[in-house]
């Protein structure tokens, strides 16, 4: 069994391009180690916008990638939050309650493989 985790398009588009080497959550997690990252079928059409890239041209409802789990950072305010926007490339969206950005190591890209999605870290066999 191995862990994945969902990301909505381009978001984890962005993590395998190296555009963005944290993934950001309302919610904290204890889990370390390496995970498969999946492209959920949700595309965020105004992200895909702001970062010019074609929504069309995205996987979706697939694991795409693989990345290692090092460390998670907690922010309470925003300006610590915006200070750190190389790293999640967010800037465009808006600080609200504390945010937790999981940090990420050796991303790759894996050959895409269909995959239902779901909440949190969830088990899959590989």
């Amino acid at each position: 069994m191995a862990y994945v985790l969902s990301l909505r398009q381009p978001w984890a588009e962005l993590i395998l391009q190296g555009r963005k080497t944290v993934e950001t959550r309302s919610w904290n997690t204890a889990f370390r180690g390496e995970f498969f990252i999946h492209a959920s079928k949700q595309i965020d059409k105004n992200a895909c916008e702001h970062f010019k890239i074609l929504a069309s041209s995205l996987k979706t409802g697939v694991i795409v990638g693989k990345a290692v789990l090092m460390e998670t950072k907690k922010y309470f305010a925003s300006e610590d939050f915006l200070a750190d926007d190389h790293r999640h490339a967010a800037g465009f969206l808006e600080f609200s309650k504390p945010k937790f950005e999981f940090i990420l190591k050796d991303v790759r890209r894996v050959e895409p493989v269909e995959c239902k999605g779901a909440l949190g870290f969830f088990k899959v066999k590989v």
